[in-house]
């Protein structure tokens, strides 16, 4: 075997604008073009079923039987799970094949979709969510993986913006569906819905999606409990006394969610396969690129229910047309998110998530100066601008974490990744009650949120004043965001290799890239040798 040749690479070797830059990139081949089609439409169906629930609430507390406060669990157990289990999900595409693992936990969501539509009852109809939910984060998890191993790095923020178009797509189907399909032909039709898609996307599946070749990679048990008890506990009380209030059990699931947080630490520092690599979020690039991932979706997301509860409990809206009102935005994010991913691969993420970020606070200040009587038509023209923010920051930052990963983490770092955004969505939503139940009581809240109660005189205004503070607490939130967005540090482009790459056959096994370990111009070069990547 021959001796390894080493080669210093300085990080600066091809800084934006710089000679000897790549030249521009070719076409998608017929491989990825096929595989993103596929992991965006999977991307559109887990955003389709986080919103088409909301508006066929009441209709199903209604058929079912079951009070406000328990029908609701259809959307926070799909919320927990998915948090939950992300991580998780993205290491098991590490260790048995990202395509399989993806192609099955869409199975898991459609026989889900079915069990959901077919519910006796609303405890059926939460627990057959909670299936749903898995192959959701199954999904999630692999779909940012699946793209890394297809897409060199170069062409990466394209193909996520893409995603983030099919996420975008996605809600808003999920809000003109959910009320025309529950008026039109009843709420169990918004699940069945799923069934044609789910058995043709598997099918489709099977034959398109190349599979990876397994990493050697051990199933860090004690880490994978350990992370699940603590998000799970942390989650369902921080739910919990949102809904009902602080009680000893419920302060008693969070502690001991945050108490089991040092604990997962230590066996993942103990460990020489751990489920999530802590030290590799030293990286200042990875690291700050996901806490800013996870503040975004705190401090964004818990405004579009903030808007909700103002449209419909202080506006006396309907849930539907609440919901068309921030359809602008939605759009404006799916169509702007392919062009700004293709601008990510060229100038590199950290100028353009900072200024999409930027553009979200500005749309939650503008949102803060409504009061009971302005024009609704504000409401769509600032969700412009947010929209524009989103398209900005997603494909952006989805790509300053993946140049981060290696071929045997595309998995756990997506996941971790996903993860974090959740947990980020779950915790919007556990603020938002928790701000309307300071000034209305607890069930008033509860109806507020799913338009079924108008807010009229005094405590309509010092309902107005919550959703304010709220609103300023969120452009905080973002600002902060912002400021590990920008501080990131440059993100240099990675070294080109051949764009065409012979497609793999299917059920051919597809070669890991080569990923290299540092990103960022603060580092110290970097020591290339041939064959670094490659399995031994």
């Amino acid at each position: 075997m021959s001796t390894p040749v080493a080669s210093v690479r300085p990080p600066s070797l091809h800084p934006p604008g710089a000679p000897g830059r790549p030249s521009p990139p070719t076409p998608f081949t017929s491989q990825q073009v096929r595989t993103l089609v596929l992991t965006t439409l999977g991307t559109l169906m887990v955003a389709v079923d986080s919103t088409i629930v909301i508006l066929a609430l009441p209709t199903m507390a209604h058929e079912l039987a079951a009070p406000l406060e328990t029908v609701i669990w259809t959307i926070l157990i799909y919320l927990l799970i998915t948090t939950a289990l992300t991580t998780q999900a993205g290491r098991l595409g590490d260790l048995f094949g990202r395509g399989a693992i993806y192609n099955g936990g869409f199975a898991v969501f459609t026989v889900g979709s079915g069990l959901s539509g077919f519910a006796p009852n609303a405890q059926f109809l939460i627990a057959a969510r909670a299936v749903q939910a898995v192959g959701g984060a199954v999904m999630f998890a692999n779909a940012a993986a699946i793209i890394a191993h297809v897409f060199p790095p170069q062409r990466r923020g394209q193909a996520y913006g893409f995603t983030v178009m099919g996420w975008s797509v996605g809600a808003i189907l999920g809000i003109l569906l959910g009320g025309v399909i529950t008026t039109a032909l009843g709420w169990r039709y918004i699940f069945f819905i799923n069934l044609p898609i789910g058995v043709v996307a598997v099918a489709l599946g099977l034959k398109i999606l190349p599979r990876t070749e397994r990493q050697k990679v051990e199933f860090d048990l004690p880490g994978f409990a350990t992370f699940s008890a603590s998000l799970g506990l942390l989650c369902y009380g921080a739910i919990e006394i949102a809904s009902y209030g602080v009680t000893t059990l419920y302060l008693a699931y969070v502690l001991v969610g945050f108490a089991l947080l040092p604990v997962f630490t230590f066996i993942e520092l103990g460990t020489h396969r751990p489920m999530v690599d802590l030290r590799q979020l030293k990286q200042r690039l990875l690291g700050f690129s996901m806490i800013a991932g996870f503040l975004q979706s705190l401090g964004y997301l818990s405004v579009v229910f903030l808007l909700t509860m103002y449209l419909q409990g202080l506006r006396g809206l309907s849930p539907l047309n609440a919901s068309l009102l921030l359809v602008p935005g939605y759009l404006v994010g799916a169509l702007t998110g392919p062009f700004m991913g293709r601008y990510v691969d060229r100038v590199g993420p950290r100028a353009l998530a900072t200024a999409g970020i930027g553009a979200m606070c500005v749309a939650v200040l503008l949102y803060s100066t409504l009061d009971i009587n302005s024009w609704l038509g504000w409401i769509p023209a600032i969700s412009l601008i947010g929209g524009i923010g989103t398209g900005m920051f997603y494909p952006a930052n989805t790509t300053a974490i993946m140049s981060q990963a290696s071929p045997s983490t595309f998995g756990s770092v997506s996941g971790l990744r996903g993860t974090l955004s959740n947990m980020g969505t779950l915790l919007s939503f556990v603020l938002t009650l928790s701000i309307a139940s300071a000034s209305v009581p607890r069930y008033i809240a509860y109806e507020v949120f799913l338009g079924t109660t108008n807010l009229v005189g005094g405590i309509g205004e010092q309902f107005l004043g919550g959703i304010r503070a709220a609103l300023y607490g969120s452009a905080a939130i973002l600002v902060l965001a912002a400021a590990l967005s920008w501080s990131r540090g440059q993100h240099l482009p990675p070294a080109p290799y051949p764009e065409r790459t012979r497609s793999p056959r299917p059920g051919q096994p597809l070669a890991e890239p080569r990923v290299e370990a540092a990103r960022i111009a603060n580092d110290p070069p970097v020591v290339e040798r041939e064959g670094a990547g490659r399995g031994k």
